[in-house]
Parts: C-alpha cells; structure tokens; sequence
C-alpha cells in the first residue's frame, strides 16, 4: 500500500463504498436556471480578457459602490489568488498566511517568487493582538509585508472572524501599507451572520461560484479590486497566460446570479444541519474540537493524523485528510460536503476504528 503524503490521491474519489469526507464541493446540485441556456447556446469565440460584461455587471450590483470594471472573472478562485499574487509581486515580498491554511496558500506564495510567512489562528480565530505586534514588528526591520490572506469563512477550520477583528485589520493593514487578500469562496455559508467584507483600496476580495452555487466543475471565480492599478496588472497578466475564462461557464454563472435568495437559504440550512449533526457525533466520540461558523469543515484534534489517514483509506474505506497537509500536524479534516446517511454512515466507521485501532496509535 502506497503511504498516502498528499490529497492529490483522493481528489475525484467516488463510488465503490467510499465514506469520503474529503472533499471540498458541495455534493448538491446547482441551481436549474444555470442550464437553461444550454439548447440555444451557440458563442465560440475569444471573450472579454475582464470577462463578459454581463457577468461583471451582475457582480457589481453584489458590492456597495462597485462597477464592472472593478471585477476580473477567472478560473475559479485558484486563478483568482495566483493572478492576485502576481500582481502584487515584488522582489524578496513577504506574504502572511494564516496557520492553519488552505492547503495552497504557501504554493502560490512560492510560485509568485514571494516567501510565505504566517500568523497562528487560536482554534481557527485570528488572535489580534499577536498579528498586530507582526505586522508592526516587520514594518519597523524590513519594508514590511507585502500582503496578507484572510480566509473566513475558513479551509479548514470552518471559523468566521469576528467583526471587530476584521475591522481592526482593516486599519491595521492601511496604516502600514500591506495588501489585503480576502479569500472570501465560502461568503454565503456562515450559520450566524452575514459575510463582512473587508474594505479599503488595499484590498483584493476573491470568490467564486464554486460553493455557494455548487458550481466548482464550471471554474468560474473572479477578483474585486477598488485599485484600478491592480486591476490592469491582473489583466495583463491574464492575457499572457489563460487569456479569457470558459465563457460558456461565465453566462452560466451569469444565469446563477439570477436565481432567488432562497436557493442560498435553504442550501444554508442543509448545511447547517449537516454541520450539527457531525460535531455532534464526533463530541460523542470524545474528539476535541470547535464548532464551525461557516464553510463545511471541522477539525478535531488527532493523535497520528497521518496515520489515521492511511489506516481510514485502506482499512475502513472512508476518507478524511491530514491536517499536516494545512499546517496543523494534529488535525483531521472532515469535511461534511455529503449526505446524511453518508455522515451516518461514516461516523460508524470512524468509532469502529477508535474502538479497534486508535488507541494503539
């Protein structure tokens, strides 16, 4: 049996009795309205580097103050961050990453030609004080950071930041010349408020189609950015690289943006009830960890993560990722992104195994 070191192994895993709880994609449907164009379909050619017009439109009637041409439509949220970096990139550039992280962020940092550096979330929140001191400390040795990534609703802790915190770093960030990058995919599935967007000239706000419509296939992201600098940087970029986005995926998209708020409610609410129902079963399996907010993941602490990986993939055919993979080696990630007889079902698994084979880990 291969070790299994990475998540690559598992991602497109499905059928044959796999439990997984891996996967970060909504496991429901999109909204119809998104294939209702499909019949009379007929464009094929280059599109709009930004990205098709109407799309940003409908986007810009989303965020107070907004114009289409504050948007770029990329390939998924993915593009939408590397395009971001990029853009932002100069010589020797610190980017500040929170701990645990997207299992991406310190690649696209690398891949930029940029160093990652990183701020320690206190399960999953944003200690203020501790990133205040960093972010002050570097401004007075070096030239200070370049930017840093927020990322709440958060992969993996499925933690929210508290309003106050975000608008402290707000100013924080403004005050000492560092770009904000706000990773904002999972906007629309937090539980107890609405999404905060982080605000200010110095901020890159990225989001995608992917969760709250259930359209990660379709690779459909986009960049809002009040800085028509960055806007054109990003641009320029694009059309040496992907040039324009799918632009069958963008008016698909663009159907979405049609569909009623109770699409989005009522999707929230079968998450919600998801997310009770698997903390719940891992409380009752005496596994430490805190409630999520938003997102669809939870992350309790294990001992040997890497090994309760492997032995859950090749003995109990279920599936959950280490949390080494994000920067926390004693984690798990579940994510609850399936049915819930699925969840019922996987949760058996996981107290057979505890019974059977964890305490010997």
């Amino acid at each position: 049996m291969e070790k299994i070191t990475s998540p690559s192994i598992f991602i497109g895993q499905e059928g044959n009795g796999i439990i997984s709880f891996g996967s970060g994609q909504p496991d429901m449907p999109p909204p119809e309205e998104v294939y209702k164009i499909l019949p009379e379909y007929r464009a094929f050619k280059y599109g709009l580097i930004q990205g098709q017009e109407n799309l940003r439109e409908a986007l810009s009637e989303q965020y107070h103050n907004a114009t289409a041409d504050s948007f770029i439509i990329t390939n998924g949220a993915s593009e939408a961050l590397d395009l971001s970096l990029r853009a932002l990139y100069e010589p020797g550039g610190k980017i500040l990453l929170p701990k645990p992280y997207y299992y991406s962020y310190p690649f696209n940092v690398k891949f930029a030609h940029m160093i990652p550096e990183y701020y320690d979330l206190v399960e999953g929140k944003i200690d203020y004080e501790n990133l205040e001191e960093k972010i002050i400390s570097e401004k007075q040795n070096t030239k200070g950071y370049r930017a840093i990534v927020i990322n709440s609703p958060g992969n993996p802790t499925g933690s929210v930041q508290d309003l106050d915190v975000l608008q402290k770093i707000e100013k924080l960030t403004h005050d000492n010349g560092v770009y904000v990058i706000s990773d904002e995919v999972y906007k629309d599935l937090i539980y107890g408020r609405e999404n905060y967007l982080i605000k200010g000239d110095h901020v890159l706000t990225l989001n995608s189609f992917s969760k709250t419509y259930a359209m990660c296939g379709f690779r459909i992201g986009y960049v809002y950015a009040r800085q028509k600098l960055l806007i054109d940087k990003i641009i320029g970029i694009k059309t040496h690289t992907s040039m324009n986005t799918n632009i069958l995926g963008q008016e698909m998209a663009h159907e979405a943006t049609t569909v009623p708020k109770e699409f989005i409610e009522n999707q929230r609410k079968i998450w919600e009830e998801r997310r009770d129902m698997i903390y719940d079963g891992l409380k009752k399996l005496d596994l430490d960890l805190w409630k999520p907010e938003g997102a669809f993941y939870v992350f309790p602490k294990m001992k040997n993560p890497n090994k309760v990986v492997n032995d859950l993939y090749y003995k109990y055919n279920t599936i959950v990722y280490d949390g080494a993979w994000f920067g926390d080696p004693k984690r798990v990630r579940f994510s609850y992104a399936l049915d819930i007889s699925k969840i019922e079902e996987g949760l058996k698994r996981l107290a057979k195994y505890l019974n059977n084979e964890y305490k010997h880990n």
